[in-house]
């Protein structure tokens, strides 16, 4: 099995570049608002939000690492800056490779006014219904600026099947081209 996981700031093209993934390799997506649409209009974005999505998103992965699957590509956020969730990849790392899954890390990143004008695409509005109120989406994402880091520095991240991507002006097609054939998807 073939895990790819796609990490990077909000509305830097997680979801659609695993969307063409899903397309052109038979991996199957599980971007992080599947748990959180779920979630969020019973518990807005609480902390109990998060710890039941965190729940629900490791038993899937224990449950779908056991099959006999092509793979998935799971999207999310990774906080450089804070150690939970460093522990929460080598978690979700050690579900995957110890069933027996190759997994792979895909970091994008891009421009700030890159990423304000995809907040608002209608891809990312159609799949994403708490993105919905354009305003609070837009003011999430940049008070996250001021406290947390969600790329990487460079040399930071230490893994055998790593890469990184600056999207600001690839297609999603294109990005999903470039992890194919770095990985051999």
């Amino acid at each position: 099995m073939k895990i790819v996981l796609l990490f990077g700031p909000q509305a830097v093209g997680k979801m659609t570049v695993g969307q063409e993934l899903e397309c052109k390799t038979g991996l199957k997506l599980f971007h992080n608002h599947m748990t959180i649409e779920l979630l969020q209009p019973f518990f807005g974005f609480s902390e109990e939000m998060w710890r039941i999505s965190g729940l629900m998103r490791e038993e899937i992965f224990e449950a779908y690492s056991k099959t006999d699957q092509y793979g998935m590509v799971f999207t999310f956020m990774w906080a450089f800056n804070e150690q939970e969730d460093w522990k929460w990849v080598d978690k979700v790392t050690d579900i995957f490779e110890s069933n027996g899954s190759e997994v792979y890390f895909v970091e994008l990143e891009s421009d700030l006014d890159v990423r304000l004008k995809r907040n608002v695409t209608p891809n990312r509005l159609k799949h994403k219904p708490s993105k919905r109120n354009v305003e609070d989406s837009e003011k999430r994402l940049l008070a996250s600026l001021d406290r947390l880091r969600l790329n990487s520095n460079e040399g930071e991240i230490d893994k055998k099947n790593y890469m990184k991507i600056d999207n600001s002006n690839l297609s999603p097609e294109e990005v999903a081209e470039m992890i194919i054939g770095e990985f051999q998807l």
